[in-house]
């Protein structure tokens, strides 16, 4: 019975696959922005050179079977051989040669692409011209949406980027409560964003288009959908888009902010034409809440020797994580055992209100770091956020 029947059915078969597989967009090995680029070509060399190796290993083994197989009696035979001087340099020394090789890549590479680095080039043929400024973005990621400051522009946007090609950016990262990861494939790698912290990453994006950026750290329940879009247009579409963002969008006050911050999903495009003086600093020093005390003041207090027997009546004032919770705006997610609170599915329809039920003063589901029992009395006047 001839068997070319079945590999014709098997070549069918593939098409499907095939078919799956062209819609695939990978945007990492075909990126638009130089850092995305040479991170890129980073993954190939490294690759490559790991391949030196394990093509060789994976050919001798299938040859090693071949050529040493039961019926193979022309085989040389030999229970008694133990060493090879020259077996053992092959094994040792390409290796080692390879693992020099990786390990020059990769210290060279570290500080090249360090995120904290200002760029000094805006692609491979093209150095950074002097006298030119990057464009200075200040990121904050939020439950589950990006805020985005343009300081220069005095504008602000959720869940939409833009930039000029071929131009510098100075990205400032934070978060409002939780850890999150600010990530453009097609820009560059990811960064983390941490509240009451500020990362930084420097850009360049050098191909004009529309592309997707995400979060790629698990922040709760709405993080797969903790999406936004990245325009790279000319220096002439982004002055449209800022006058867009200028004529269609609100001004952005701390209590507007506020409302923003809390937990939504699937938030559409906003624009604000003007943002509150100091709102980014307020939200980086966990303060924008009225009455809590800023990071960099308790730094401050902290460097001067503390505040003495004054300082416990701070605690109130410290207790940032929590505050979704207890005023009733926490996202419908799943609740955890350690939180104190019952299931979602036990808890009965009439008892529960909008923001679920009240929760402990134990461990909150962003972490409550007040100790309970404490009395407050009201915060020391000599430090007093106002």
């Amino acid at each position: 019975m001839s068997l070319r029947p079945f590999g014709l059915l098997r070549g069918f078969a593939l098409i499907p696959l095939a078919a799956l597989l062209s819609g695939c967009n990978l945007v990492v090995m075909q990126p638009a922005g130089d850092i995305a680029l040479r991170q890129r070509d980073l993954i190939l060399v490294s690759t490559g050179l790991m391949l030196l190796i394990i093509i060789p290993v994976i050919a001798l083994t299938f040859l090693f079977a071949w050529r040493y197989r039961q019926s193979n009696t022309d085989a040389p035979y030999d229970p008694d051989w133990h060493h090879s001087t020259q077996l053992e340099v092959v094994i040792w020394a390409a290796p080692l040669v390879i693992i020099i090789a990786l390990g020059a890549i990769t210290w060279i590479s570290t500080h090249t692409l360090d995120p904290f680095r200002p760029l000094s080039r805006i692609d491979s043929s093209r150095p950074l011209p002097e006298g030119v400024k990057p464009l200075t973005v200040e990121v904050v990621a939020l439950d589950w949406k990006w805020l985005f400051f343009y300081p220069e522009q005095g504008i602000a946007t959720v869940n939409e980027l833009a930039a000029p090609v071929d131009r510098p950016i100075s990205f400032k990262i934070t978060s409002s409560s939780i850890m999150n990861s600010f990530y453009i494939p097609a820009l560059a790698g990811q960064i983390y964003a941490m509240p009451g912290m500020e990362t930084q990453l420097h850009a360049v994006i050098n191909k004009a288009g529309t592309y997707e950026g995400f979060s790629a750290n698990y922040s709760g329940s709405g993080f797969s959908r903790m999406n936004f879009r990245f325009l790279g247009v000319s220096n002439t579409e982004f002055d449209a888009w800022v006058a867009k963002a200028k004529s269609e969008g609100k001004a952005l006050s701390r209590q507007d902010y506020l409302a923003l911050e809390k937990p939504s999903e699937r938030e559409p495009v906003r624009y604000f034409s003007a943002v509150d003086n100091g709102l980014y600093t307020s939200i980086l020093n966990m303060c924008a809440v009225p009455g809590k005390m800023c990071m960099n003041e308790m730094m401050h207090i902290d460097a001067m020797g503390g505040a003495g027997k004054d300082s416990h009546e701070n605690r109130e004032r410290l207790e940032y994580d929590n505050r979704h919770a207890v005023a009733g705006d926490e996202a419908q997610a799943a609740t955890a055992p350690a939180s104190g609170r019952p299931a979602r599915s036990e808890v009965k329809p009439e008892g529960v209100t909008s923001g679920g039920p009240e929760p402990s003063r134990g461990h909150e589901s962003h972490g409550d770091h007040a100790t309970p029992g404490m009395k407050h009395d009201g915060p020391a006047p000599v430090q007093l956020n106002q």
